[in-house]
């Protein structure tokens, strides 16, 4: 990692620790690895050290890394990390930090991903969250045998246009890497946004995404369901049936995506919970997903 990386990852940890908000993050060894060697495709964006506020939420992202949390015990499989925030902030406290915790006490290599907002003046617009998410899970591979995505909210978009959208390239490749084909074995995602196809256009990720007066093929375009294919990998499904975000039906389109497919699925839905309750709102029924979660990554 060159300096000016390993200054604002230090940046980043200082305001966490100030902020009281490091006791949601994995311990443990960890490392960062940036993205890309030298500025990140397209040009543009913010200049200096991320902002992250005292509840968890990444902005400012300057520099697109990974950080990697190896467990005690590594089982030799491995997910990759994206939390959500509409494509405006990346919420690590509440989602990314508490899923890594999570795996690394079962022995997966939690790799969670700091990604780049569109809105925040990048020359690529909306498509340099995604060209970040292809390169990790590019760099993931090189690194791993076995990788799984998990995505929350529009994390959840993120990682499954990734995982879905393997032929798109988004970037000029920059080395031999870029060149290697993109796959993961499993798609885990957590009270998605899917599609972007009307009537569902409420959202911050079709705002940022497409726009308001977005055409219906720019819709399409970033849709997820529309890239779902034989070769797509199984899929976990999570959402609450009273969630004011992401519409109930995104979850019920890709399942059905999915079986129209062939692709192996698996759904939860529960009566409540909301958005954004990462691995369990106390409370809710939610707090049953990641045991169900567990049981499925045991099964690839």
């Amino acid at each position: 990692m060159n300096r000016r990386h390993f200054l604002t990852g230090v940046a980043a940890t200082f305001v966490a620790v100030r902020a009281g908000i490091l006791q949601a993050s994995p311990s443990g060894q960890n490392s960062e690895i940036p993205l890309w060697d030298g500025n990140p495709p397209g040009g543009g964006g913010p200049a200096g050290s991320a902002d992250l506020s005292g509840k968890g939420a990444l902005t400012h992202v300057s520099h697109p890394l990974l950080t990697r949390f190896t467990p005690a015990v590594p089982n030799g499989k491995a997910v990759l990390i994206a939390a959500g925030g509409g494509y405006k902030r990346i919420e690590m406290g509440p989602e990314a930090w508490p899923a890594a915790k999570w795996l690394t006490a079962r022995g997966y290599t939690a790799w969670v991903l700091t990604y780049r907002l569109p809105a925040e003046g990048w020359k690529d617009g909306s498509v340099v969250a995604f060209q970040d998410a292809q390169r990790a899970l590019r760099i993931v591979r090189q690194h791993e045998k076995h990788v799984s995505v998990l995505g929350f909210s529009a994390g959840g978009h993120l990682l499954g246009m990734a995982a879905t959208r393997t032929d798109f390239a988004s970037y000029p490749a920059r080395d031999a890497l870029d060149n290697t084909p993109i796959h993961a074995d499993r798609i885990a995602l957590i009270y998605p946004v899917i599609t972007l196809e009307k009537p569902y256009t409420h959202t911050s990720t079709h705002k940022i995404m497409v726009g308001p007066d977005a055409s219906a093929s720019a819709e399409a375009a970033w849709s997820v369901q529309n890239y779902v294919t034989r070769q797509t990998p199984p899929a976990f499904l999570v959402q609450a049936e009273d969630d004011p975000i992401s519409d109930p039906h995104n979850t019920l389109i890709m399942a059905a995506a999915c079986e129209h497919a062939h692709v192996p699925v698996e759904m939860h839905r529960y009566s409540s919970g909301g958005h954004g309750f990462g691995m369990g709102k106390p409370g809710t029924p939610t707090v049953a997903w990641p045991e169900k979660y567990e049981k499925w990554l045991h099964q690839g």
